[in-house]
């Protein structure tokens, strides 16, 4: 399976609206619950007034459009990662999923899912 990094630094936050969000930029990961607003996207394209925000994030794409059969990638991918200790926020729309790494272990995510036969 193929991953690909996705060279933005990413921020992971919650915001009161959607008002304030280009659509027209490449990647906005957004989802409402009755609870929060939260949304995934480049830090460059972060709205300034978010209720909380995380920035410091590198991301992965899994190439290709993923059937929904398909079981366990992400079980499988984020099992290599907790077994070093590496936390993970994953992000799955309708063709493939997204994961998300501290920055400072990004490096090291990316050498061991390599070392697990995952083409970079």
């Amino acid at each position: 399976m193929k991953l690909e990094r996705l060279d933005y630094d990413w921020t992971i936050c919650k915001t009161a609206s959607v008002a304030d969000l280009d659509f027209d930029k490449p990647f906005y990961f957004v989802s409402k619950t009755d609870e929060e607003i939260s949304l995934v996207c480049p830090t460059m394209d972060a709205p300034a007034n978010t209720i909380q925000r995380e920035d410091g994030w590198r991301a992965l794409r899994i190439q290709g459009v993923l059937d929904f059969s398909l079981t366990g990638i992400l079980a499988k991918l984020s099992s290599i990662l907790a077994e070093q200790q590496i936390g993970i926020f994953a992000v799955s729309t309708y063709n493939t999923d997204y994961l998300l790494v501290k920055k400072e272990n990004f490096a090291r995510a990316l050498q061991l899912l390599e070392n697990a036969g995952y083409q970079l």
